[in-house]
C-alpha cells in the first residue's frame, strides 16, 4: 500500500473517531438539557441515549465478521450516512422516543467505525498494533476535547450577550450540529481511496479458524474484562456534566476537556510503556489509578481536590480501550476484525445497558432516598424532581434538594470505583501468568495462515 494512502486513510481514522467523541461530550454536556426539554428523569435520558444501543452493538458484532465481505470503504460510509440520519434525528427531536431514535442511528455510526478502524489500523501497522491503536484512539480524547470546549464556549457566549430564552432553549440543537464537521471532513478524506484486505485475510486464515478464536478461554476473560474497563472509563464521563455540578457546582464537562487532555497526549506514549512494563501491566495499572481516582472524585467537595482527583482517574482510564484491543489483535490475531468486533461490542452492550441506565437510576435513587419527606411531598413528580415545583421553594427547601443531588452523584461514583477492584484481581493474575511463562507475547501471522510469538 502506498505511503501516502496509508497515512490518508489512517487520518480519516482518526477524524471519523472525532465525531464519534464529540457527539460523545457533546451529550455531556446537554444530558440536563434533554431532561429540562422533554421533561425526563436522568434514568430516562440514560434510557433514551442508550436504548438503540443493541442496533449498533450487533452491527460491530457482525461487522467484525462481515468485514471482509463488504470492505472497510462501504463500512465507513454506511458510518457517514448513519451520521448523518442520527444527527438529523436528534435535532427533530420532539421527545423521549424521537431522541432514542436519533442516538439508534448515531450508536450504528459508532460501531461501524469502530468495527472499520480498529482492523484498519491494525492491518495497515502489523508491527505495532498496541502502539498504533492507542495513537489512533487518542483521537477519542481529542474530540472530547474539541466537543466538550465548543459546547461549553457556545454556553459561555450565551450568557454574556445575554441571549433570548428562545435561543438557549436550542442552545442544546446548535450544539448537536456541530458533529456535522468531522463528518464531512473524514467524508471527504475516504473519497477516491483504496482499503486494504484484514490482516487474516491476507495470510490466508480460514472463517473456521477465525470462529474458534472466539471461544478461546482467555479471549473470553478479555470479553468480561471489557464489560468493566469500558463502564469504568466512559460511564463516569458520561454523567460527569450532572454529577459534577450537583457535587460542587462547577460545570462538569469541564473536567471532561481537562482528563481528555491529558489521555490525548498519553496514549502517545503507549509503545514505549507496553515495551517497558508490557500492555497487561498497563490494564493492570490502569485498575488501580481509575478505581483510587474515582473513590476520591467521589469523596472531593472543592475545585482542588476534583482537579487532583480527576488528574489521578483521567491517567487511569488512559490506555483502558486502546490496551484492551491491542492485547485481542496481539493475542488472538487469527481472529482479525471479528475478535476486535465483539471486545467493542461487548463494551458498548455492557455500557449501554447496564452502566449509563444504571448509574442513571443510581442518582435518581439516592436523590429521592435523601431528600426529607416534606421535601418530597412538594417537589417529586412522577419519580423525578420537578425543576418549577423546586424553583418555587424557600431557600433552606432548596438546599436540601442540592445536598440529595450532591450525596447521589457522590454514592453513584462509588459504585463504579468497585469495578476496579475487580479489574485488578484479573489483571493481576494474568500479569502473573506471563511472567511464570517469561513474559507478554506477541503473535504475528505469516502469510500462509500460521503465526509466530516476538
Amino acid at each position: 500500500m502506498p505511503l501516502d494512502n496509508r497515512r490518508r486513510l489512517f487520518v480519516a481514522s482518526c477524524v471519523a473517531l472525532v465525531a464519534n467523541a464529540m457527539a460523545f461530550s457533546i451529550r455531556t454536556d446537554i444530558m440536563g438539557d434533554y431532561a429540562r426539554s422533554f421533561q425526563l428523569t436522568m434514568a430516562q435520558v440514560g434510557a433514551a441515549v442508550s436504548l438503540g444501543a443493541i442496533v449498533g452493538i450487533a452491527i460491530q458484532f457482525l461487522g467484525g465478521a462481515l468485514l471482509d465481505v463488504v470492505g472497510i470503504g462501504t463500512a465507513l460510509w454506511l458510518a457517514c450516512a448513519a451520521h448523518v440520519l442520527g444527527l438529523g434525528t436528534i435535532l427533530l427531536a420532539q421527545g423521549f422516543w424521537g431522541l432514542a431514535a436519533g442516538w439508534l442511528f448515531l450508536g450504528a455510526a459508532s460501531n461501524l467505525i469502530e468495527a472499520s478502524i480498529n482492523p484498519l489500523a491494525a492491518t495497515m501497522y502489523p508491527e505495532k498494533k498496541t502502539h498504533i491503536l492507542n495513537v489512533l484512539h487518542a483521537w477519542w480524547p481529542g474530540g472530547l476535547i474539541i466537543g466538550g470546549l465548543a459546547a461549553y464556549g457556545f454556553s459561555e457566549i450565551l450568557k454574556l450577550t445575554n441571549a433570548p430564552k428562545g435561543l438557549v432553549d436550542i442552545s442544546w440543537q446548535l450544539k448537536t450540529a456541530l458533529v456535522f464537521l468531522p463528518v464531512a471532513l473524514y467524508a471527504l478524506l475516504i473519497l477516491g481511496q483504496k482499503f486494504p484486505k484484514t490482516e487474516r485475510v491476507q495470510a490466508g486464515v480460514s472463517t473456521g479458524a477465525m470462529f474458534k478464536e472466539a471461544i478461546r478461554p482467555m479471549f473470553l476473560v478479555l470479553v468480561f474484562c471489557m464489560f468493566l474497563t469500558a463502564s469504568v472509563e466512559l460511564g463516569p464521563n458520561l454523567w460527569v456534566g450532572v454529577f459534577i455540578e450537583h457535587m460542587i457546582g462547577i460545570r462538569g464537562v469541564l473536567l471532561l476537556v481537562y482528563t481528555s487532555g491529558l489521555m490525548f497526549v498519553l496514549r502517545f506514549f503507549a509503545g514505549p510503556l507496553a515495551k517497558w512494563i508490557s500492555p497487561n501491566g498497563i490494564l493492570l495499572g490502569s485498575s488501580v489509578l481509575s478505581g483510587l481516582g474515582l473513590l476520591w472524585l467521589s469523596y472531593s467537595d472543592t475545585g482542588l481536590s476534583v482537579f487532583l482527583a480527576a488528574t489521578v482517574f483521567g491517567v487511569g482510564v488512559t490506555y483502558f480501550w486502546p490496551t484492551m484491543l491491542g492485547v485481542t489483535s496481539e493475542r488472538f490475531p487469527k481472529g482479525g476484525a471479528f475478535l476486535m468486533g465483539i471486545i467493542g461490542a461487548a463494551g458498548g452492550l455492557f455500557l449501554s445497558y447496564v452502566t449509563n441506565p444504571g448509574m442513571g437510576m443510581l442518582h435518581d435513587h439516592y436523590t429521592l432516598q435523601n431528600l426529607p419527606p416534606a421535601v418530597a411531598a412538594q417537589v417529586v413528580v412522577n419519580g423525578r424532581v420537578s425543576e418549577d415545583r423546586e424553583a418555587a421553594l424557600p431557600a433552606s427547601e432548596r438546599a436540601s434538594v442540592a445536598d440529595a443531588r450532591r450525596i447521589a452523584a457522590r454514592t453513584t461514583f462509588r459504585f463504579v470505583a468497585a469495578l476496579c477492584a475487580v479489574l485488578l484481581v484479573v489483571f493481576g493474575a494474568m500479569t502473573l501468568r506471563d511472567r511464570a511463562k517469561g513474559g507478554y507475547r506477541q503473535e504475528i501471522l505469516a502469510k500462509d495462515g500460521g503465526g509466530k510469538t516476538v
